[in-house]
């Protein structure tokens, strides 16, 4: 792979990981002890509380709605960091972690992020 191709992907990586980190804000935070861990965030009144008992049971769905859009992203954004990592090392980018073969460049196309090549996905 060329530097060309590799900061294509890069560039794609680093569009997509704001994109991400927008998306994970609005339902998490970064687990202050991991950063690679995001946390649903409970969904509180305006000043913080939950004031009403009857909202509770209201409250307690949007926060178990905020952890099933949370994962997702949450493990799409921590692999575009770690390709990125590997792009900026300039170690293991477009090697598949499997059997060490590059990985084909349509896949990465598709994926930048990608992690194996198409035999192992």
């Amino acid at each position: 792979m060329n530097t060309e191709q590799t900061q294509k992907f890069k560039q794609a990586l680093e569009e997509e990981k704001g994109v991400l980190e927008s998306e994970l804000k609005t339902v998490g935070r970064i687990n202050p002890e991991n950063s690679a861990d995001w946390e649903p965030t409970p969904v509180l009144d305006a000043d913080g509380q939950i004031t009403d008992p009857n909202d509770l049971g209201t409250k307690f769905e949007e926060y178990e709605e905020n952890t099933a859009i949370l994962k997702p992203l949450e493990e799409r954004y921590n692999a575009i960091k770690k390709a990125l990592e590997k792009i900026n090392s300039g170690n293991g980018f477009g090697i598949c972690e499997v059997c060490g073969a590059k990985i084909e460049t349509d896949r990465l196309e598709a994926n930048p992020a990608a992690a194996t090549c198409k035999t192992h996905m």
